[in-house]
């Protein structure tokens, strides 16, 4: 009986991935697992498939990339630089919205493989579920055997799946926002932390916490408040802090559209900002300084991370399976905070009269 890949894999002690990795070609392979499988591809007359192999290696010119929200600027900016690369490499850009759904996220993925796509570019933050890790982790080893790139940019690509990830600086970007509004004065803070058990929002909130543990400040002595990432979300939360007169003198919100979110609603409510509340926000987007005052805010590499992801994806950079690349934040400090001012205690009577 003619020898399968499945023997091959398992006499030299690897994956069936990488015995069609080693046979393609089409990821790099340490130079001592490839001479393990071309031993064993010898000792066991191992006999290509010419035809099955050029099907198998057959992918479309097409580049999928997977967003959360396609009206998102974050996500567009993302889109956007992926998208040039896969155009420097001749591919066709195919953006498919999920709008926050692990098991769109899951779906998408499925057809653009059924399409052959030439590579796939998951975006932004997801779940954290390990159900959806093992899942996503299994079409990745699929998409590998069959040609098919994966890059992960704004997370880390599940565990073995030998996926590229590009991910960037959300804790280091939390605690350095913290220690700037602590070294400001500030010390009743709240947070709006972003969706629950998403890996963006646990990430900035983990920041944020041992920012505030280093300063000898029980982070429980804040208020981590659930919200969403857009401004809808903002406005909400802030009309409910000035209701209920949350003893707060900042607000850290999830990202840059949560905290124009709040600036408006602030301002309907005649609380100023920053004399009354600080308000400081994530990402950096155009948002940032078109609001008024201009946003203190982390600034994320987004383009540049875009780019090396398109850049993994189509092959024009190398990477070794499951390289992780990491992108620096910056902080950004502008007019929406100062020294603590009266707070928002005692002003749910403002909101009463707005």
């Amino acid at each position: 009986m003619a020898a399968t890949l499945a023997d091959v894999a398992a006499r030299a002690g690897v994956s069936s991935a990488t015995v069609s990795r080693v046979l393609n070609g089409n990821y790099p392979v340490a130079e001592a697992t490839r001479r393990r499988v071309t031993e064993a591809l010898r000792e066991l007359n191992y006999v290509v498939n010419g035809p099955a192999r050029a099907l198998a290696a057959a992918t479309s010119e097409v580049l999928g990339v997977l967003v959360n929200d396609v009206s998102d600027p974050f996500f567009g900016v993302l889109a956007s630089g992926i998208q040039r690369e896969a155009a420097e490499a001749d591919l066709l850009t195919m953006i498919c919205h999920t709008a926050g759904s692990a098991d769109d996220e899951l779906r998408y993925m499925e057809l653009l493989l059924r399409q052959r796509a030439r590579a796939i570019v998951v975006t932004g933050g997801g779940p954290e579920d390990d159900g959806h890790r093992r899942r996503t982790a299994d079409l990745v080893r699929q998409s590998v055997s069959r040609g098919t790139r994966v890059v992960f940019c704004g997370r880390e690509a599940p565990p073995d799946s030998e996926a590229a990830s590009v991910v960037f600086d959300n804790d280091g970007g939390a605690a350095a926002l913290t220690r700037l509004l602590l070294a400001a004065g500030h010390r009743r803070i709240a947070y709006l932390t972003g969706p629950p058990h998403h890996t963006t929002s646990s990430a900035r909130v983990a920041g944020a916490r041992q920012a505030l543990t280093e300063a000898g400040i029980d982070p429980d002595s804040c208020l981590w408040i659930r919200s969403g990432f857009s401004r809808a979300a903002g406005l909400e939360a802030g009309r409910e802090l000035v209701r209920a007169g949350v003893d707060c003198t900042a607000v850290v919100a999830g990202n840059d559209l949560t905290a124009s979110g709040v600036i408006a609603s602030f301002r309907a409510c005649g609380v100023r900002v920053p004399e009354d509340v600080s308000v400081a926000g994530f990402d950096d987007l155009p948002v940032a300084v078109d609001v008024v005052p201009e946003l203190t805010t982390v600034r994320l590499p987004l383009r540049s991370g875009a780019v090396t992801a398109g850049r993994i994806a189509t092959g024009a950079r190398r990477t070794a399976p499951g390289a992780v690349v990491r992108m620096p934040a910056e902080l950004r400090s502008r007019d929406s905070v100062a020294a603590p001012g009266g707070g928002l205690t005692g002003m749910a009577g403002r909101l009463r009269a707005h």
